[in-house]
């Protein structure tokens, strides 16, 4: 699901003292289940943009409204020195009340739309991620998540209104929300029922905003999926990954159809065998290694057997064995090695991320040394390594364990 480009709105004011415009972004379906996104102190800026098409490719309609109105309409702020004293000058003299209100008239305006159905929730950062605590608090939105909120333990007595989810990202490291803070916060939040705390150990403020200072991937990563459930679970929309996974294994292995397949991803994919480093990132890129190097180079005998798997809010994990008679070269799993006629079978793993109903990426394991030993490649005589005997005892758990560990037998 790709989202369609962003266009501006006005939204009025609840106290009628005026408008300001809101950027909205919508999914490639052109409806579904709203967001407020309520921007950092730079502004809606280009950041505050691409975070908003990011939450549409999720299914979402995102309105992200120009909460520094009052002050200096239409602030667009980059990260030089320069724009953190303009942000910061504005931080400083923003009315957190009012700007709750403009949280309120944009999801008024937002439920008013007729590409927004379902349910609504906020989204916040920095000063947004205070503003969707207070949303919490405040409106009757289903679901609100914060990231690196500042100042929330100032209104902690407001904590007995909170009605719908609330979700907050807490980085160990924030200079924003020091130790002392972040203990009362988690103190007063973190036994209520609704509410979700989740403390990033080692990181700073901002570390979601990709291309930051204190950009952090691993935990923006875990925070996105956090948020996307909390919001699949309150509010949808809600896909059938499993269904989706089995279609695009369907195209690659059965079919064997690269048109088909790249039309189960996102616009911009990418693929990751992580043993042999093979794959690609990027549509032109993956169409290439899918067409020259994986779904026409299979042998004809490939077989995917199902162990077990496992559906998130975001992904799918699947437990595989893989097999196959080695009688044409397989470039993304044995790059440069001429068939052997040999059989393998491997246990494989793969970690399928979803954005929407579309393949984002692909994660896929399997253990390189029993192949490497099954193909004749590696001698296992004296190392630490398994061949077949690691898809026989996935299947049969009564197989013998630790053959391996030459001290095992006097283990008693």
């Amino acid at each position: 699901m790709t989202a369609q480009k962003g266009r501006w709105l006005q939204v009025p004011a609840i106290d009628g003292s005026g408008s300001f415009r809101a950027y909205l972004a919508t999914p490639a379906s052109g409806k579904g289940p709203g967001i407020v996104l309520a921007q950092e102190i730079f502004g809606v800026n280009a950041t505050m943009r691409q975070v908003a098409d990011y939450y549409a490719e999720e299914g979402y309609v995102v309105l992200a409204p120009d909460l520094f109105w009052r002050q200096q309409p239409e602030v667009e702020l980059g990260y030089a020195p320069d724009d953190w004293q303009k942000a910061f000058a504005l931080y400083k003299g923003f009315d957190e009340d009012k700007g709750t209100e403009d949280v309120a008239a944009s999801l008024a305006l937002l439920r008013s739309l007729p590409e927004q159905q379902g349910k609504a929730g906020v989204l916040g950062f920095c000063m947004g991620g205070k503003l969707a605590y207070l949303a919490a608090c405040r409106t009757d939105a289903d679901v609100c998540v914060g990231y690196y909120g500042v100042g929330i333990e100032q209104r902690l007595e407001e904590a007995e209104r909170i009605q719908g989810r609330l979700v907050l990202h807490i980085p160990e490291l924030d200079g924003f929300c020091p130790p002392e803070a972040r203990a009362r916060i988690v103190e007063t939040l973190g036994a209520r029922p609704g509410c979700e705390l989740y403390v990033y150990p080692g990181v700073d403020h901002a570390f979601a905003r990709l291309g930051g200072d204190h950009y952090h991937k691993p935990s923006a990563l875990m925070a996105h999926e956090r948020s996307v459930a909390a919001f699949r679970r309150e509010m949808g929309p809600h896909y059938d990954f499993s269904a989706l996974w089995d279609k695009h294994c369907e195209y690659e292995f059965a079919t064997r159809n690269v048109a088909d397949t790249m039309a189960t991803m996102v616009a911009e994919p990418y693929v990751n065998h992580i043993p042999t480093m093979t794959g690609g990132v990027g549509y032109k890129n993956l169409h290439a290694f899918y067409t020259h190097h994986f779904v026409n180079s299979n042998p004809p005998d490939t077989a995917l057997t199902s162990i077990s798997r496992t559906v998130g809010a975001t992904q799918v994990v699947d437990e595989l064995l893989f097999s196959f008679t080695h009688t044409t070269e397989i470039p993304w799993m044995l790059p440069g090695v001429a068939p052997t006629g040999r059989r393998v079978e491997v246990p494989l793993l793969a970690v399928i991320k979803f954005r929407g109903d579309k393949l984002y990426h692909e994660h896929i394991y399997w253990d390189q040394a029993s192949v490497l030993v099954q193909v004749g490649l590696l001698d296992p005589k004296g190392l630490p390594v398994a061949g077949v005997e690691t898809a026989r005892k996935l299947l049969d758990e009564t197989q013998p364990s630790n053959t391996l560990m030459a001290a095992w037998s006097r283990s008693g």
